[in-house]
């Protein structure tokens, strides 16, 4: 795996970890399927609390593409998410929701994700799709 490319899994990862401490559930990390792919997908329960075994009252099945930039020199992290990488993620949710049943209601994050010390800062856009 080239220097970049493990960079970008170092961030994914990092990321993850991240939503963990704020409370979310990882289901799953760079889920792909025929027609994209989703860097993490993760459950974020109402009030960041689970009630009895899984089971959750509200919250959001959450699709978040992770951006890792080395600075800003040129652009935000986000930018590199446009419409046409906004459409294959939406796709990859649609097959993750066909192959796996919630009532929780999706939602698509941006997470930027710059060097920071020995590991990343990062920025994360709820409802980056709107």
């Amino acid at each position: 795996m080239d220097r970049k490319k493990l960079a970008g899994r170092t961030a994914e990862a990092q990321s993850a970890e991240y939503l963990r401490r704020k409370g979310y559930v990882i289901l799953t990390l760079n889920y792909a399927c025929r027609g994209g792919e989703i860097d993490i997908v993760a459950e974020q329960p109402a009030g960041g609390k689970l009630f009895g075994i899984g089971r959750k009252r509200g919250g959001y099945i959450v699709f978040a593409e992770v951006k890792m930039r080395s600075s800003r020199d040129y652009g935000e992290a986000r930018e590199a998410v446009g419409w046409r990488k906004q459409q294959r993620i939406r796709l990859a949710a649609g097959v993750y929701l066909s192959e796996h049943q919630t009532a929780l209601q999706p939602r698509f994050d941006v997470i930027e994700a710059y060097p920071y010390g020995d590991g990343f800062k990062f920025n994360h856009i709820e409802n980056a799709f709107e």
